[in-house]
């Protein structure tokens, strides 16, 4: 990692934000009348933003945890594999973002804001507590801590209430057919 300048490693993992953002958008031309924009835009941000980019946080954590503390400003730790598998965890909610009701993404986001606030708080701490300006430890990273779970539960929660909202015997109501 030491390679990439510095401006790359901490850009980087705003991909995580920027591509489904793209897809929600691009998906978001095509779409029939019938399907909710608030829906696809979180399954492209459950599976994109959180899915991929947790994917992505657990493999490097496990193949490069050198690099990886490097990163981040710290020494190489035995909790690296706990953050490696907290972020599978996250992966497997985000993948699952695909498929699941509203309700479901809701629970996501919050189980997402739970350990990526702490982390952010955790990064903006060393930030400030320790000068660590580390790549790992503020800029995208730091974004993506504070924006993934806000995003999702905005979106669930404006789907959830609109799901609530809708007449169920009208047929033409656009969350009819998203399960309960």
């Amino acid at each position: 990692m030491d390679t990439l300048p510095y401006a790359v490693q901490t850009a980087f993992p705003l991909l995580f934000l920027l591509v489904p953002a793209l897809g929600a958008l691009l998906s978001c031309r095509r779409r029939g009348r019938s399907r909710p924009a608030a829906e696809i835009w979180q399954r492209w941000w459950s599976v994109g933003a959180l899915g991929i980019g947790s994917l992505w946080i657990t493999l490097a954590f496990l193949a490069f945890p050198e690099g990886m503390a490097q990163t981040i400003g710290f020494t190489p730790s035995p909790f690296q594999f706990e953050i490696a598998f907290a972020n599978l965890a996250l992966a497997v909610l985000g993948f699952r973002g695909a498929s699941a009701s509203p309700r479901e993404r809701l629970t996501s986001g919050l189980a997402a804001a739970v350990f990526l606030w702490g982390a952010a708080i955790g990064h903006v701490y060393q930030w400030f507590a320790n000068g660590d300006h580390a790549a790992g430890n503020t800029g995208g990273i730091l974004a993506n801590d504070i924006l993934i779970p806000a995003v999702m539960i905005a979106l669930a929660l404006r789907d959830v209430r609109g799901v609530r909202g809708v007449n169920r015997s009208t047929p033409a109501g656009c969350s009819a057919s998203l399960p309960q």
